[in-house]
């Protein structure tokens, strides 16, 4: 990977973990800045005055843009992407957002763009997980024996380099800060998370070789 490619990092926030819940906030972060989008359920919320906030808690530029349904969500996220992510020299990047046999954040965003009959939108743009990365390439063992999560692995190799405030320590309060209309903190929490996992993926391009990042496509094959 190397210099050609840059890692844009990304999380998404759900209702839970059924068919049927539904995608809250997709968030980014780019070389610039977050770009965080947000799913209202119809309600209503001051972008500017929270975009203010925001950057002042992470000390870094935030673009927020809200979205009465889940359908505007996606639809908003598709023309992002085509506007913003392709054809550039980007890498998509997640921490479990898809691996071998495993992960959430693709698999959820699948079966809910396929059920909103919403365009993909990540075409033309490999993508790659850090968690293997790290679960393989790095000691990230902690006492117990159990293999360590985003937050323990970023506070275990990157420290407090980055101003990252995670307001929540389960993704049970996503869930109930969404239903509380409590978006603010739920902003928060995703971008605390894709702050984290780009700055995990910068770290792995010093230490580990290309071949250990097992880039993949995501372009469907409709689209070849």
């Amino acid at each position: 990977m190397g210099s050609q490619l840059t890692p844009i990092a990304f999380d998404i926030e759900t209702t839970g973990f059924e068919t049927d819940a539904l995608v809250t906030v997709v968030g980014f972060s780019l070389p610039i800045g977050c770009r965080v989008l947000l799913n209202t359920g119809g309600r209503s919320v001051d972008e500017a005055a929270m975009e203010h906030r925001l950057e002042e808690t992470f000390e870094t530029t935030l673009k927020l843009s809200s979205h009465q349904s889940e359908a505007e969500l996606l639809e908003a996220v598709t023309s992002f992407a085509a506007e913003s992510l392709t054809p550039r020299e980007y890498l998509l990047v997640a921490y479990n957002g898809e691996r071998y046999r495993n992960g959430f954040d693709l698999p959820f965003l699948r079966t809910r763009y396929a059920l909103q009959d919403v365009p993909w939108p990540f075409v033309d743009l490999p993508y790659a997980d850090v968690m293997p990365i790290f679960q393989h390439r790095f000691n990230t063992q902690l006492g117990d024996g159990a293999a360590a999560d985003l937050e323990t692995v970023y506070e275990t190799l990157v420290g407090r380099g980055l101003t990252v405030v995670d307001p929540f320590e389960t993704s049970q309060e996503a869930v109930t800060a969404f239903e509380a209309g409590d978006f603010e903190r739920l902003i928060q929490h995703n971008a605390a998370d894709i702050l984290r996992t780009r700055a995990l993926a910068s770290l792995a391009e010093r230490y580990c070789g290309k071949s250990d990042f097992n880039l993949k496509s995501l372009t469907p094959t409709a689209c070849d």
